[in-house]
């Protein structure tokens, strides 16, 4: 367990902590003012000043504004803090599946990673929102009568702890329980799959007694969870209802030393709409999410290999030499890329082709250093390309990534400094889009964009960004041909290296070199010397002419 929330620890050590931080404090107002503002709107109506206790309700629902504005802009911080955890278990799954090969890997990606996206999300709201809440209390407790809080904060904090303590002992007991389960669904399986030998030899007494056993496990493993759910009750009568009785039982003493009737009241607020919902929520989300955040990440942990921060080495330019490189995916599979041999110089423009599923993607992946050879080696500059700044390449995937935020943000994202991008739109034939969108301020909705308006909105980021390599993997395939060869052709007259996972022949026939994929084998050349040497890239082709035909007769 100490494992698993040192993780989410060193999650929250980033700059959108500390935002999330800040604009959780609009917040704390209209929860400290609230009890003050009840308790000076009563003793002002009992007094006969009506106009004056609504002045002080008008003036809560003036803080209650505020503090909306703040929680709106929390979801967005939420976002920047969550998805890097994501990011970081995928590859964490990833890496434990290549090295091992493990088929169960799947699943955690699928499932078990968004479980403890998810999670880790739910929590860092509640506890937020449970920070806040205690603060503002605390502070307008201490602001209204000192008096009172010192009846109501002890008992609160007693009983948050002992729901602290009870945490410890229902992991455990919920790890028991899942143990117990998977043991019984593995007893009856086997049972229930031998029927009828069992019913033929007369051994029901024997399989009563084999699945018997696992079902008196998983039975207790349940009782003792019932039990610490009592716990859990018993705690939050501690914090959540003694206060409240101990408030009541003084009232008449409290009253009796000078408090008035209104701040008892605004006393019973704090406690009844502040410290008890805050109370009951904390622990349901620490008992239900916080078991399972600990418990699914543990498993991810368990089965993971884990990423370490590769070191930064100096590249000599951003050549691309491929020396036996080998991939395959998992110890027993076959070799997607074996023992290749390439050379891409700087300033070069290679298209890469290939049958869907071949490696094109794969060979990305290695080129950028997502992806470590099996065997022999790919060096960028002559040095690893894991451990070179990463600002020396941008890989544009099929599915381009776009976020909510300005369009200027996501265009500039690879280039915070760059203010004023028109150059590279017009270049790249965004123009239209932009103007479409709203221009560089306006907001962009991932979910109201086509697949090419977000292919459109990432090559215009990848032009601007410093790389001096440059790789797009499909980065075109929705768009329309003339809007293709544009994009490409502005990215051949950036300058640097362009690598283009093409999808259509005219792609490949604007490059000064391409590289036929064939399964573990690979042909490289010009268009018209490939058209006479390579089969598979006629094929691609898709079509013979006569003079294809009188050029590679001979050779036939």
């Amino acid at each position: 367990m100490k494992r698993e929330l040192a993780y989410g620890a060193q999650a929250l050590k980033k700059r959108a902590s500390i935002k999330l931080v800040a604009w959780s404090v609009p917040e704390i107002l209209p929860t400290a003012v609230y009890g003050i503002a009840v308790a000076h709107a009563t003793d002002n109506f009992l007094a006969g000043h009506a106009w004056q206790g609504i002045a002080w309700l008008g003036g809560l629902v003036a803080t209650a504004c505020l503090g909306a504005a703040g929680a709106r802009q929390v979801y967005g911080r939420l976002g920047e803090l969550v998805e890097p955890v994501r990011d970081d278990l995928v590859r964490r799954v990833v890496a434990g599946a290549l090295r091992t090969g493990d088929d169960s890997a799947v699943a955690r990606l699928n499932r078990q990673v968004e479980i403890v996206r998810d999670t880790f999300a739910g929590l860092v709201l509640v506890i937020r929102s449970f920070a806040v809440t205690l603060f503002g209390v605390l502070a307008g407790l201490l602001s209204l009568a000192p008096l009172v809080a010192a009846f109501v904060v002890p008992p609160f904090i007693v009983g948050f702890a002992l729901s602290l303590a009870v945490l410890g002992m229902a992991a455990d007991r919920v790890r028991a329980s899942l143990q117990a389960d998977e043991e019984l669904a593995a007893s009856a399986g086997m049972v229930f799959g031998g029927v009828r030998d069992i019913t033929a030899s007369g051994t029901e007494e024997f399989a009563s007694r084999l699945v018997g056993e696992p079902i008196e496990a998983h039975a207790s493993a349940e009782r003792a969870l019932a039990k610490v759910a009592a716990l859990r009750t018993l705690c939050f009568a501690v914090g959540g209802w003694l206060p409240l009785l101990i408030l009541l039982a003084t009232g008449p003493w409290l009253v009796g030393r000078g408090v008035s009737t209104g701040t008892l009241l605004g006393g019973l607020t704090y406690v009844l709409i502040g410290l008890q919902p805050a109370l009951n929520t904390v622990m349901s989300a620490l008992g239900d999410s916080g078991l399972r955040y600990v418990i699914t990440l543990g498993r991810i942990l368990d089965t993971s290999a884990p990423v370490d921060r590769p070191r930064r080495s100096v590249a000599q330019g951003y050549q691309v030499r491929m020396q036996g490189l080998t991939f395959s995916y998992g110890p027993h599979a076959e070799p997607v890329l074996d023992n290749l041999e390439l050379m891409i110089p700087e300033g070069e423009h290679l298209a890469i082709v290939g049958p869907s599923g071949i490696g094109k993607s794969t060979l990305a992946g290695l080129i950028c250093g997502m992806l470590s050879p099996t065997r022999g080696r790919l060096l960028l500059g002559g040095a690893n390309p894991a451990e070179v700044p990463t600002e020396t390449r941008v890989l544009i995937p099929q599915e381009a990534y776009v976020f909510s935020g300005t369009v200027l943000d996501n265009l500039t994202y690879l280039l915070p400094e760059a203010t004023d991008p028109t150059d590279a739109i017009e270049a790249v034939g965004a123009g239209a889009l932009i103007a479409q969108i709203g221009g560089l301020a306006a907001m962009v909705k991932p979910g109201e964009l086509s697949a090419g308006e977000r292919q459109l909105i990432a090559l215009v980021r990848a032009y601007i960004s410093p790389a001096p390599l440059v790789v797009l993997d499909e980065a075109t395939c929705f768009l329309d041909p003339e809007a293709e060869r544009r994009a490409e052709e502005a990215f051949a007259r950036r300058g640097g290296t362009l690598i283009v996972i093409a999808h259509r022949v005219s792609s490949a026939r604007r490059a000064k070199r391409i590289l036929v994929l064939d399964g573990n084998k690979a042909a490289l050349g010009a268009h018209a010397t490939l058209m006479r040497t390579s089969r598979l890239y006629r094929e691609l082709q898709g079509h013979w002419t006569p003079e294809v035909r009188r050029q590679i007769q001979p050779a036939s």
